[in-house]
């Protein structure tokens, strides 16, 4: 009990025409990418999502649990995570495109008509409120500190220890 080796290898045949696309759960390979070879996550956005039975499920080798129910734990794995993805993206992928197009339009709108307009304004105002801003500075705040500077520069600070 526990001391067994494995000796199978998990694997699951699916049909050409299952879940809409040709593949399936990839058990015994690594990753798999569509039929085609078209690549959906081209800049590695997620890959952090590629995990795998042995990513999240692990034995020491101390303990073993029968070999049957491994495989069987694996292949369970691999197919329930595989087939509620696609029940989730069936009825969640297309309103939530919806939702990503209308936030990122309504972003790109604001950036383009509100916030750049605004920002350029700025540069072009603050060279004039730098002119204005220096000439208050100099005219009735240097004064008051160079005046506060002189009274205080008389101040002596003497500690004794006793």
């Amino acid at each position: 009990m526990g001391l067994e080796k494995e000796t199978g290898d998990t694997k699951i045949f699916m049909a050409e025409d299952s879940f809409g696309r040709p593949g399936g759960p990839a058990l015994a390979g690594p990753e798999k990418r569509a039929e085609n070879g078209l690549d959906r996550d081209p800049h590695g956005l997620n890959t952090h999502l590629k995990l795998g039975f042995e990513d999240v499920l692990a034995e020491p080798a101390s303990f073993h649990s029968f070999d049957k129910v491994w495989i069987c734990s694996h292949a369970l794995f691999e197919l329930s995570k595989y087939a509620l993805y696609k029940l989730l993206t069936l009825f969640l992928a297309i309103p939530l495109a919806l939702v990503a197009g209308i936030v990122f339009a309504v972003l790109s709108c604001l950036h383009i008509w509100i916030v750049m307009p605004f920002v350029k304004t700025c540069l072009m105002v603050l060279p004039s409120v730098q002119t204005v801003w220096k000439s208050v500075t100099d005219v009735l705040i240097a004064p008051l500190f160079h005046s506060l500077g002189r009274c205080f520069s008389t101040v002596n600070i003497r500690l004794d220890q006793e």
